[in-house]
C-alpha cells in the first residue's frame, strides 16, 4: 500500500476478509468408513465453526456500520460453496472457494492455499484491512490456520478475541481478548489478522431475500498451487479411532403415585433433600 492508503480508511474502501472450513454440523454421529481411514458424510450434516459464525458476524457489522465490503472465502472441496452461500444469504458481499478434491489437507497447505489466494484477491482488487479467522476449527481444533496466514503474509495477528474495534481515521484495529479477572487491549495497525472466538457476538440468521440472493452469487474459484515440501507435507494419517460409546441404563422407579417413595429415595441419596 502506499503512504496515502495507510493514512486513513475511506468507508467505501473497507475490505474485510473471513475465512471459514466446512465441518460437521455440531451433535451430527460420526461415522468411519471401514477401513477407518475417513470420515463416512454419506449421511452426514456440515455446516461451518462456531467460531467462525461469530466472524462472519463480525464482518457483516463492520461493513455494515463503515461501508465498504466483506468477502468470505473457504478451502475445500465443490460442496463447500453451501457453506459460502449460507455466508451470502447472511450478508456477505463475495464468495471464493479454494477448490480442493475433497482430500484432507493438512494446515501447511490450507495456509499456502489461503495465502495464494489473498495475494490474488488483494492484486486484483486492493488490500484487505482486516483477515478474520475462527479461533479454531470444529473438527480438527489445531489452532493453526490463521497464525500461518498472518505469519505467511507478515501481518499481526491476535487470537481468542471476544471484541472488534476498527478506526477509520488511524487507520487500526482495537481487539479485546479476555483472561482470568479481566481483558488484554491490543491495537494493531492494518492490514491485521484476527482470530474470533464463539461469544464475540450472536449471529444472525438469513433472510429469504438473502437466501435467493445467495443462490445466485458468483463463486469465485482459485486452485491451489502445487505444494512446496516443508518437512511436514509427508505427514501420513495412519487411521482415525471411534472413542467407545458410553452406555447409559435407564431404570423406571414406577409408575404413578406408587413411584413417589423411589423418587424420594433418589433424591436423598443424591443429596437434594
Amino acid at each position: 500500500m502506499t503512504a496515502e492508503q495507510t493514512s486513513r480508511i475511506d468507508a467505501s474502501e473497507l475490505r474485510v476478509l473471513v475465512c471459514i472450513k466446512r465441518v460437521p454440523a455440531p451433535g451430527a454421529r460420526i461415522n468411519l468408513t471401514d477401513d477407518g481411514q475417513r470420515i463416512d458424510t454419506a449421511h452426514l450434516g456440515f455446516a461451518m465453526s462456531p467460531h467462525e459464525e461469530c466472524a462472519v458476524e463480525a464482518a457483516i457489522q463492520l461493513t455494515q456500520e463503515a461501508g465498504g465490503e466483506a468477502t468470505v472465502l473457504t478451502v475445500g472441496p465443490e460442496e463447500a460453496e453451501e457453506q459460502l452461500r449460507y455466508a451470502v444469504s447472511l450478508g456477505i458481499h463475495k464468495a471464493v472457494l479454494v477448490k480442493t478434491d475433497g482430500e484432507a489437507v493438512n494446515p501447511q497447505r490450507t495456509a499456502r492455499a489461503i495465502g495464494a489466494a489473498v495475494a490474488a484477491l488483494e492484486a486484483a482488487d486492493g488490500p484487505f484491512h482486516l483477515i478474520l479467522f475462527g479461533n479454531e476449527s470444529a473438527d480438527s481444533g489445531g489452532f493453526q490456520v490463521g497464525i500461518r496466514v498472518a505469519v505467511g503474509l507478515g501481518r499481526p495477528i491476535v487470537t481468542a478475541i471476544k471484541g472488534i474495534d476498527l478506526e477509520l481515521e488511524a487507520p487500526a484495529i482495537t481487539a479485546k481478548r479476555e483472561i482470568d479477572g479481566g481483558l488484554e487491549i491490543y491495537k494493531l495497525p492494518t492490514p491485521a489478522v484476527l482470530g474470533v472466538k464463539e461469544g464475540l457476538n450472536l449471529p444472525r440468521y438469513p433472510t429469504m431475500k438473502g437466501r435467493l440472493a445467495s443462490k445466485k452469487a458468483e463463486i469465485t474459484q482459485f486452485q491451489p498451487g502445487e505444494s512446496e515440501p516443508d518437512g511436514l507435507d509427508g505427514q501420513t494419517s495412519l487411521g482415525l479411532i471411534q472413542p467407545p460409546q458410553k452406555a447409559s441404563n435407564v431404570v423406571r422407579l414406577g409408575e404413578g403415585p406408587a413411584a413417589a417413595p423411589a423418587v424420594v429415595d433418589l433424591l436423598d441419596e443424591l443429596g437434594v433433600l
